[in-house]
């Protein structure tokens, strides 16, 4: 296709004129497209990590299992860092009141991580028990994969790589007083030791270390727990999110900005059809809209607003908001004119943009051509299209916006279905855009093709031939 042709295209399908321009040889943001791995295939189904750290005697323990308590209905299962003490020498041992335990040094990190990383691919793996009377690990227990691992102990944020490994991090903060009671009733009882011994390692090891090691990390939790297990209004919102969280896609978890609508049986009813291949044009056309809608809703859902108060019939006020005015739709043709419609349908004459994005030969050089609204940097926009595939259209559509002055917190990216691919691409290089899908699919096959997907979209919505010559490449 010509740059002649290409523009005759625009012309014809825009029903409210811009002015615009086309360009040859856009300047491209880079998006490497590779076949999904076997790893990053698994890396979907990763469980959710909370870490829980704190003073020794702050009430971590009794935190994580009422999160326990209160998720019976997960497979949860909690990892002490404690596990992970480093094996006393002889030497060590006859000097054991010597021994600082509330050191970093004195844990090893590195088996801490290699069965960390077992859990979160799925693995079951065998953790070490510690004993504090031998100050050894002989016994071994065996923990299998589970939706929700909870790490817990004092220095469980100290080091980055264990951090990295969390997605939410709790720290459990408790007076220092509180905290040396419970520790000389807990030493004395549970691990036979002199009282006059225990306070000389908590003046020599322990508030050195809290001063030192432990405190200093409060600054990476997400979550600050006062007075610990008795803070019952804090431990109901924590699960409260934690339910939330699991509910989602694992790719939520990863980037706040991709927002996948409720799946219904509705909804999962009109995947049904238009996914399946004996579906007739018509019904496509209408159940697709009917999706198409549904998500153009929920993407309308994230513009900003302001209060509003108004009188009803009845003379009583009511307070509610008002719709964001700056706002412009830019579609990706051919596919994303399919979701104009609805568009208009949600907001009542609304201008319209439109971007080609053409494919030529097999070189993968691209050519752009665009005609959008001149005041486009002054508004919110709503970019089309129905299916994220590798992310390169994505990531040159979004390019362009940007360059013509979009900031790019004012895009929002409404499409059906996205594969995981492209969801990565576009959000490590957009990171302030919104994602507004209906569903996440498998991935890609080695033609680069969403699947399961549903085939070339704008082929079976607009009813052409799949020999007729392609004017968009794949998303």
């Amino acid at each position: 296709m010509d740059a002649k042709a290409a523009v005759d295209l625009m012309e014809s399908s825009s029903e409210v004129h811009f002015s615009g321009f086309h360009m040859d040889g856009f300047e491209q943001r880079k998006a490497i497209i590779e076949q999904p791995t076997t790893s990053e295939t698994d890396m979907y189904k990763q469980p959710f990590v909370i870490g829980v750290a704190g003073g020794a005697a702050s009430g971590k323990t009794q935190v994580c299992d009422m999160i326990i308590q209160q998720l019976h209905d997960q497979r949860v299962v909690l990892v002490n860092q404690d596990s992970f003490y480093n094996n006393l020498t002889e030497e060590e041992r006859t000097r054991v009141q010597d021994y600082n335990f509330d050191h970093p040094d004195a844990f090893d990190i590195g088996e801490l991580l290699r069965v960390m990383d077992k859990l979160k691919h799925g693995e079951a793996v065998d953790i070490p028990k510690y004993d504090f009377k031998s100050y050894k690990s002989d016994v071994l227990r065996r923990v299998n994969p589970s939706d929700v691992i909870i790490l817990e102990g004092i220095l469980v944020f100290h080091d980055p790589r264990v951090r990295e490994l969390m997605n939410m991090k709790i720290f459990v903060d408790t007076d220092a007083d509180v905290r040396l009671a419970r520790r000389i009733r807990r030493d004395t009882t549970e691990k036979g030791r002199d009282i006059g011994a225990v306070l000389d390692q908590y003046s020599k090891f322990v508030k050195p270390a809290f001063d030192d090691f432990i405190l200093p990390t409060k600054k990476y939790a997400d979550i600050i727990i006062p007075r610990g297990g008795d803070n019952h209004v804090a431990i109901d919102l924590i699960v409260q999110h934690i339910r939330t969280k699991l509910g989602q896609h694992d790719l939520c978890k990863i980037y706040p900005n991709l927002y996948v609508i409720h799946s219904t049986f509705q909804i999962r009813g009109m995947h049904t059809l238009i996914r399946d291949a004996q579906t007739t044009k018509h019904d496509f056309v209408f159940y697709s809209d009917r999706l198409i809608r549904l998500v153009v809703e929920h993407g309308l859902g994230h513009l900003p607003f302001t209060e509003k108060q108004v009188i009803t019939p009845t003379g009583s006020v009511y307070t509610g908001v008002d719709f964001c005015k700056r706002l412009c739709g830019v579609s990706v043709i051919r596919s994303g004119e399919s979701m104009e419609n609805a568009l208009r349908a949600c907001c009542k004459g609304i201008k319209i943009g439109k971007i080609l994005i053409h494919r030529e030969g097999d070189n993968g050089q691209q050519l752009i051509y665009e005609k959008l609204p001149n005041d486009i940097s002054d508004r919110h926009v709503l970019l089309l299209d129905p299916i994220l595939g590798t992310g390169n259209s994505a990531v040159q559509a979004i390019s362009l916006l940007i360059r013509k002055g979009v900031p790019e917190s004012n895009i929002i990216f409404l499409n059906l279905i996205s594969a995981p691919k492209g969801v990565h691409v576009v959000c490590k290089s957009f990171p302030r855009i919104k994602i507004v899908t209906s569903e996440i699919e498998m991935g890609l096959n080695e033609d680069f093709r969403v699947i399961p997907g549903m085939g070339e979209f704008g082929d079976r919505y607009f009813g052409t031939d799949d020999d007729v010559e392609q004017v968009v490449s794949s998303p």
